[in-house]
């Protein structure tokens, strides 16, 4: 009977090793687990990245407003007749 016991105590020690500290035990699951999420977040920042790039890609397929925009802004183009003002930001004093 002793030696049943301590039978069942040693592959209940050696079953639980396995659970933490084995391969595919709760230390890969938590590792796993944070390399999932951390992929799930990227994979949403590059989502909501497309979605932007999707819109812009129509609004400039749709009518002249957004390519106007673009150039206005990116360019520094500006239409005939109009006047340019460029304000530059004043000298910080230390």
């Amino acid at each position: 009977m002793r030696l049943f016991q301590l039978a069942l105590i040693c592959l209940l020690v050696f079953i639980q090793y396995k659970l933490w500290f084995g391969h595919n035990g709760v230390k890969d699951y938590t590792r796993l687990k944070l390399a999932v999420n951390e992929h799930q977040q990227v994979n949403e920042d590059l989502l909501k990245r497309n979605k932007l790039l999707k819109a812009d890609v129509d609004d400039l397929k749709i009518g002249l407003d957004g390519i106007e925009e673009r150039a206005r802004n990116e360019l520094g183009l500006i239409k005939p007749g109009e006047t340019f003002y460029r304000v530059l930001p004043g000298k910080r004093k230390q």
